[in-house]
């Protein structure tokens, strides 16, 4: 009778499921909570930046279109040019009312600068600390044609505009340090105190407004011996864009048919438009300093895993000993490198998050973070964990149970 030998089979090794494999790569980290807090630092860090950066830049931008939208895109100003001389040349006095017969305009308003004026909140004031405040005429239904309104108190009437009144930009009355409008408040200009009636909210369109004193132009021909001449003109047109585009081709020769080449016309919404547009420009650098920090968190996260390995060569032995498959190894090192860096980008995109909410609140802006900002934010720390953890994962799955249990 023929003896049958037996040889021993080894087991299988049984799966690691996705739920296991993620508590087990914790593990690591929560033996190990203040180094894999640092490690996760600069990847927080890093898309922190990233993220915040393109969450201001799109909140900064979709503040200023909702602006655009509400104020309309209809309006055109026509300002005086420059004579073949290059002296500056001036608009016709009879100029918005030409411009008024033009087929699909709705409304005009003008303001005519008041040269050699200044204003000052008293007369002890310097000359010379002018602060850059200029004095123009302005016709009564300026704001809502210009796309600005009040603060505070009254704009002028029919009345005011022939008396010694003005009404402050917003600017002008910050620096004059003018609040509010109190009963009797009044500012020196042109050798004489003019009357304060009202404050300006800042001009989305015309930020010369904002650090303009406004006064009428009856006032301003009686008291500041003003020529009457209008410097800029606010043109409405019907809303439709072929419409403000003819509107926009005729205003040169309508507003002065003798000399249409001296009239600069422009739309204030197509410089807003661009500027929302080139607000990413600077975006790029803060992008590569976040960059930076990412790589730096990688190369963190990296050094983290190769010293983990090197301190757990008992653990991995222990488990080879025990039936652990070198993809098992491999997979739980390269988890725990995914999770780390997963847990710094999410650490992130919350600080980021909070930042443009802040930011947000304190300018009056909608919070806006684009989905592509922290889903690629995210998606980064996974590949940069991956890619970090990668190597310490495959050094330490080569370890046969011999080598990884022994010790010096």
């Amino acid at each position: 009778m023929t003896a049958i030998s037996r040889r021993p089979t080894t087991p299988a090794a049984a799966r690691l499921r996705p739920g296991d494999l993620a508590a087990l790569a914790s593990i690591g980290l929560r033996t190990r909570k203040l180094r894999a807090g640092l490690s996760a630092l600069g990847i927080a860090i890093g898309v922190a930046a990233i993220v915040a950066v393109l969450g201001l830049a799109a909140s900064s931008q979709a503040a200023l279109l909702n602006e655009i939208a509400r104020l309309g895109t209809n309006l055109l100003t026509v300002t005086n040019g420059q004579t073949f001389s290059g002296a500056t040349a001036k608009l016709p006095v009879a100029a918005p009312g030409m411009i008024t017969r033009l087929a699909g305009v709705t409304a005009v308003q003008d303001i005519g600068l008041v040269g050699g004026v200044s204003a000052y909140k008293t007369p002890y004031i310097p000359t010379i600390e002018t602060n850059g405040l200029s004095v123009d005429a302005a016709t009564l239904g300026l704001p809502a044609v210009a796309g600005t309104s009040l603060a505070q108190g009254r704009f002028l009437n029919a009345a005011t505009a022939r008396e010694p009144v003005a009404v402050l930009g917003a600017v002008t009355a910050q620096l004059m340090g003018i609040d509010r409008v109190r009963p009797g408040m009044r500012i020196w200009a042109g050798g004489q105190w003019f009357y304060v009636t009202g404050i300006l909210n800042p001009a989305t369109y015309d930020s010369g407004l904002d650090s303009a004193v406004l006064v009428g132009f009856p006032a301003a021909e009686k008291y500041l011996n003003f020529d009457g001449h209008p410097s800029q003109i606010y043109v409405r047109t019907v809303g439709t864009q072929a419409a403000v585009t003819r509107v926009d081709s005729l205003l040169g020769a309508q507003a002065n048919p003798e000399n249409p080449s001296q009239v600069n016309v422009s739309r204030p919404s197509d410089a807003l438009t661009a500027q929302a547009d080139a607000k990413g420009a600077l975006d790029t650098l803060f992008l590569g300093l976040g960059a930076v920090a990412l790589l730096v968190g990688a190369i963190g996260v990296a050094n983290i895993m190769v010293i983990s390995a090197l301190e757990r060569r008992q653990e991995i032995g222990l488990r080879r000993a025990l039936g652990a498959t070198r993809g098992q190894i491999r997979a739980q090192f390269l988890a725990e490198a995914i999770l780390l860096s997963l847990a710094g980008g999410a650490a992130g995109v919350a600080i980021a998050a909070a930042t443009v909410a802040a930011y947000a609140h304190v300018h009056g802006e909608a919070v806006v973070i684009p989905p592509q900002a922290w889903a690629g934010g995210l998606a980064a720390t996974v590949i940069i964990g991956a890619l970090a953890g990668l190597l310490p994962a495959i050094r330490a799955a080569r370890l046969s149970p011999t080598q990884a249990l022994w010790t010096v």
